[in-house]
């Protein structure tokens, strides 16, 4: 259990130092716009859902209606359908780790399980609940920290919600240099440019995962014969 620990912990460090300054960063909004301690750690603990947070403190001060609150959370948080999918299989046999598993696939937690294998032969289903549980708890000390630094420290809070555009350049080019097959990266990249320039910075989202989806089912056969 301790090396498995270990591993864990070794192996999400690089998430910690990126959830720790996002949260700390939707700490910080949060408190600035009315929602203190308890309300920001409810949501870090209980919604977890990184950039739809930020999003919602918006939805939360403009008095969005729960149509409104609930297709923006679809067009947020869609691209969680596609890679979701891909964990059946390896989360199948999880038995009482899978109800947690399923709740704690963030962007993150995904790229250091998506192998559907747990590290040095160690069980995978442990593996994975120890990795999404740590990530979850630097995301919750960040909130935590932000909300304090809020409240003591008073400056200016414009582009501070830039954080979590910047984790997610910082894990694809992560996951750029660990393999060798660029395709599914490629592919991902000319089909958010090309949504993008249709559809606009509002409505691009939902038709660029599907766009992905499809290029990724139809071209599986050549992606994984490279990869081969």
């Amino acid at each position: 259990m301790k090396k498995l620990i270990k591993t864990a912990i070794i192996k999400t460090l690089p998430v910690m130092a990126g959830y720790i300054v996002l949260g700390f960063g939707f700490g910080i909004i949060s408190e600035k716009n009315g929602y203190g301690l308890l309300w920001a750690l409810a949501m870090s603990l209980f919604v977890y859902a990184g950039s739809m947070q930020y999003v919602m403190i918006s939805l939360l001060t403009s008095g969005a209606s729960i149509i409104t609150t609930a297709l923006t959370t679809l067009m947020v948080n869609a691209r969680h359908l596609f890679y979701g999918v891909s964990m059946i299989e390896p989360y199948k046999k999880a038995g009482k780790f899978k109800p947690y598993l399923i709740f704690g696939l963030t962007d993150e937690t995904y790229s250091l399980v998506c192998s559907g294998k747990g590290p040095d032969g160690l069980n995978f289903h442990k593996y994975s609940f120890f990795v999404s549980l740590f990530n979850h708890m630097y995301w919750i000390t960040g909130t935590l920290l932000g909300v304090l630094a809020g409240t003591i420290i008073k400056f200016n809070t414009a582009g501070v919600d830039f954080a979590m555009t910047a984790l997610f350049i910082t894990v694809f080019v992560e996951q750029w240099k660990s393999t060798k097959n660029h395709i599914p990266a490629i592919i991902g990249v000319v089909a958010s440019v090309i949504c993008l320039m249709i559809f606009g910075s509002d409505n691009f989202l939902i038709p660029t995962m599907i766009l992905i989806g499809l290029s990724l089912s139809l071209g599986r056969r050549f992606i994984d014969k490279e990869e081969a």
